[in-house]
């Protein structure tokens, strides 16, 4: 989309093995935030916030973005130095973020038990991050899909790539299904699959996958307004617009 708006480069072919959005796209967590604790991770992670708050009426495409409030909780002192530490650097990069104690969790999300049943290590505190946000992801693949289609770029679904055709050590083309695309350019954005495709020209990467779970729950009625993580316990959790809770 990006290349064909603000590039003009539109000589490009979107091969997905199945439908847009049905990879891992339509199995995230759907978070936008950018409260990281390294000034490059900050940097980048605002500018993809920056873009998503527009991007609904920059597609006219209904995304769902929902700012909601996330916070990081921490369950120890030392997890609260480094809270104050990530909400300095963040403040310091013009990103909205603050430390906050037990009381302010327990006013703006009343169901959450301080304590973790007695069974964990109590929270202390937490990183509040008022920009935090969800979208519906698959509606972001579609709309920047739709938005690439108009722009010119070609997009193939249900066209799995079967190899990659190399001479003299460079990309020829590529094999699908369907036929045989010629191509000097062959850009992998597969994210868990990627290992799939580096086969194709014998090319070892250093990546290893690791599949990561997570669950969705059928709608319920909404009673989750914040995003709520906890690296402690290992666990994230919010409730979509559509009702769902997205856990992990």
């Amino acid at each position: 989309y990006y290349l064909a708006k603000d590039h003009g480069i539109s000589n490009v072919a979107v091969l997905e093995k199945g439908y847009i959005g049905g990879g891992g796209t339509g199995r995230n967590t759907a978070i936008i935030r950018s409260n990281y604790l390294t000034p490059e991770g900050v940097n980048f992670y605002q500018r993809s916030v920056d873009l998503y708050q527009d991007l609904s009426r920059e597609l006219d495409f209904n995304l769902f973005y929902t700012p909601r409030g996330h916070f990081t909780l921490a369950h120890s002192d030392a997890s609260m130095r480094t809270m104050r530490w990530r909400a300095e650097v963040n403040k310091h990069l013009g990103v909205d973020s603050e430390v906050v104690g037990p009381d302010f969790i327990k006013k703006t999300v009343p169901q959450i038990d301080l304590s973790c049943g007695g069974e964990q290590a109590p929270i202390y505190g937490a990183l509040y991050h008022p920009p935090g946000a969800i979208a519906r992801h698959d509606a972001v693949a579609w709309s920047l899909a739709r938005g690439a289609d108009r722009h010119g770029a070609e997009i193939h679904q249900k066209t799995a790539v079967t190899d990659i055709e190399l001479r003299d050590g460079a990309v020829i083309g590529v094999h699908t299904e369907h036929g045989f695309i010629k191509t000097r350019k062959v850009l992998c954005a597969v994210a868990g699959w990627t290992t799939h495709i580096t086969k194709m020209i014998a090319l070892r990467t250093p990546l290893v996958v690791h599949p990561l779970q997570a669950l969705v729950t059928e709608p319920l009625k909404p009673w989750l307004d914040s995003i709520i993580v906890s690296g402690s316990l290992h666990v994230y959790l919010s409730q979509s617009t559509r009702g769902e809770i997205v856990a992990g």
